[in-house]
């Protein structure tokens, strides 16, 4: 997969700057592009510049959606302030507008939510573009699916020249892991989590969850059944795990693509899908 290179060079740099008070060295006066991803297990919020190369990344942890829908509003709009006034003191100038994405199928008020926490964080919100397209746009994927593994849900987008024609989303997710782990070792669901993402661990975790991975494949190979067609990339914090997509692959008779840091393919999806904004302050 051609474009893929290019996706986990852009991916590797943002991975550096990420969470470090760090940025690249940019003209300012060319513009930039904010993207504001509200995901199950964190928030993240990344700048590009025009070029759409990274030169901010920030993100925090949090438990304030649930199956895509905001479920704590205050919160996150705490969080996505303080991501932002992050940004500012590190890049120098204020940021006026961001982009967010939403679940496939979202309508009506649960759209405009995203927006709203946007707008309340001190930012005008610019395009509100649906997950999987987003991902697809820093893939580069005109044809293909695109398998988008979150914390509650597992969604499949399946495009041709570039536009989403089926779409599924099914609720297992990063969530179930968590509590596969902590049903398995008998602890909480903080505990699990945090065992989750121990990289010590991951070898004995993936056993243990394997069959919820599989699971994962099978609403895939399901929403597939008609849709002959590749590349498939899996994307999402929750196909972190390096033995991913080789079970996912195994299970699907068919290669399936995983770039590198996936967690982070959709935040800077929902940048480059922003305008160009150009700062007025030296």
């Amino acid at each position: 997969m051609k474009s893929l290179k290019e996706a986990n060079r852009i991916l590797s740099e943002f991975e550096k700057i990420a969470n470090t008070n760090q940025t690249k060295k940019f003209d300012h006066q060319t513009g930039y592009k904010v993207g504001v991803d509200l995901g199950t297990s964190s928030i993240v919020l990344v700048v590009l510049d025009s070029q759409n190369q990274p030169i901010f990344g920030a993100y925090e942890f949090a438990d304030v959606i649930r199956d895509g829908l905001v479920v704590n509003y205050q919160k996150s709009v705490e969080i996505v302030t303080r991501l932002k006034e992050q940004a500012e003191k590190v890049l120098g100038f204020t940021l006026t507008a961001a982009s967010g994405a939403i679940p496939p199928g979202t309508i009506g008020n649960n759209k405009r939510v995203v927006a709203n926490v946007i707008e309340s964080a001190g930012m005008v919100a610019d395009q509100l573009v649906d997950e999987p397209t987003a991902a697809a746009k820093l893939l580069k994927i005109e044809t293909g699916a695109v398998i988008d593994v979150g914390g509650g849900t597992t969604g499949i987008s399946v495009f041709e020249k570039g536009q989403p024609i089926h779409v599924v989303d099914e609720p297992t997710g990063g969530t179930h892991m968590t509590l596969v782990l902590a049903g398995y070792f008998s602890e909480s669901y903080a505990d699990a989590e945090a065992r989750k993402r121990d990289a010590s661990k991951e070898k004995e975790n993936f056993a243990i969850v394997r069959p919820t991975v599989q699971r994962m494949a099978e609403i895939t190979r399901q929403a597939l059944v008609n849709y002959q067609t590749e590349p498939l990339v899996v994307v999402g914090g929750a196909a972190y795990f390096q033995e991913f997509e080789a079970e996912f692959s195994k299970y699907l008779q068919q290669t399936v693509y995983k770039p590198v840091f996936p967690q982070f393919v959709t935040p800077i999806g929902i940048a480059m899908s922003s305008q160009v904004i150009i700062s007025q302050e030296a």
